[in-house]
């Protein structure tokens, strides 16, 4: 007889602040409330991928009081009770034990996706069958799942999984690999190393796992954090934004990644071969917007004059570009930026600068 289906719940992670897509990204609309890909925000996009495996009432968001105002706003259908308020920002480790213990307390058994807000993903359908899947082998095998993508070119900007490619697991008909390491972000020659090598993947930062064995998980590998998940749970149970305040504090400020995943053992990754993006930057877009003969992408009235390999963003005004070489053009109603395209991860320095001159008001 066939096993039920695990029941599944989605944590969308929306509490980033987008500071790569500076001037058009701002603290308090960051690009997961931008169309930036197309006609709807990107938590729009992400919601309604995955609508049709799981519903509303089993969509959960995390993120600070102000974007969660944001969300409600942006997603009519979501149910209250399901946005998840951070009580202080501590990054993805906090916020991931405050939506599994919250999953928890309705059901230990279920099965956990973690999902950022802010990814495209160019093959939906494949997306929903690959999740459907790590859902399976997280509840069956009792194993921490995370997706993993095929490089296609050595990456810097990514983190990597190392897995066992000659040994794997089928569920569902999807392969399951043993990750043997999660490595940092790499120097080029490192990139060019592992992907001549064989058996890495990007690491995605999308992880599937049952709510109960994540807890298990934490209290066998990452003993500092364990104490902190049953403290959320009491919190949780009291109903008390001052006990969850309290122990939001008190955690360290780290992701998922150094609290336990690159600790842990059981691990397991999927290949994520479904047109996955995190548009981490300005120049992502390239991959997103149409291009002109001359790999220009624009968006906005552009006349293009001997130029090439250049990003614009400037809508509601004419724009017009001579001689430019891959170059990233964004202007806004109060901000203009101006980058070689090879550079645009920098653009976080540019707000580093507007923080130490007290300029909030461009942040």
């Amino acid at each position: 007889m066939k096993a039920p289906a695990p029941e599944l719940k989605a944590v969308i992670m929306a509490g980033g602040s987008g500071t790569r897509f500076w001037p058009l990204s701002r603290r308090r609309s960051p690009k997961q409330f931008l169309p930036i890909a197309g006609s709807r925000t990107m938590i729009e996009e992400t919601v309604e991928r995955i609508l049709p495996l799981i519903p509303y009432r089993n969509i959960l968001t995390v993120a600070g009081r102000e974007h969660t105002r944001t969300i409600l706003r942006l997603l009519p259908k979501l149910p209250k009770k399901n946005t998840l308020v951070e009580p202080l920002a501590r990054n993805t480790a906090p916020s991931l034990i405050l939506a599994t213990a919250s999953v928890y307390l309705l059901n230990p058994r279920a099965a956990v996706a973690v999902l950022a807000s802010d990814h495209l993903i160019g093959d939906p359908a494949l997306f929903r069958r690959k999740l459907q899947a790590a859902a399976s082998a997280a509840t069956a095998g009792e194993c921490l799942v995370t997706f993993g993508i095929p490089p296609t070119f050595p990456s810097t900007g990514y983190g990597y999984i190392h897995y066992r490619k000659d040994e794997s697991r089928k569920t569902a008909g999807e392969a399951f690999f043993p990750v043997l390491a999660f490595k940092e972000k790499p120097t080029e020659a490192q990139a060019r190393a592992f992907l001549s090598e064989g058996g890495y993947f990007w690491n995605s930062g999308m992880f599937v796992w049952r709510a109960d064995v994540f807890a298990a998980k934490l209290e066998e590998y990452s003993p500092e954090f364990y104490p902190f998940w049953g403290r959320t749970l009491d919190a949780l149970r009291a109903h008390s934004p001052s006990k969850l305040k309290a122990v939001f504090s008190e955690m360290p400020a780290i992701s998922i990644d150094y609290a336990l995943m690159e600790k842990a053992r059981g691990v397991v990754v999927c290949k994520g071969d479904f047109g996955w993006s995190d548009v981490g930057a300005w120049s992502s877009l390239f991959d997103v917007w149409k291009r002109d003969r001359a790999g220009n992408s624009f968006q906005g009235d552009v006349l293009a004059v001997d130029t090439g390999g250049t990003l614009c963003f400037n809508p509601g005004k004419f724009t017009a570009l001579i001689g430019c070489r891959d170059l990233i053009v964004v202007n806004t109603r109060d901000a203009l930026l101006i980058c070689p395209r090879s550079q645009d991860q920098r653009v976080k320095e540019v707000l580093e600068h507007l923080v130490g001159r007290g300029a909030r008001k461009h942040l």
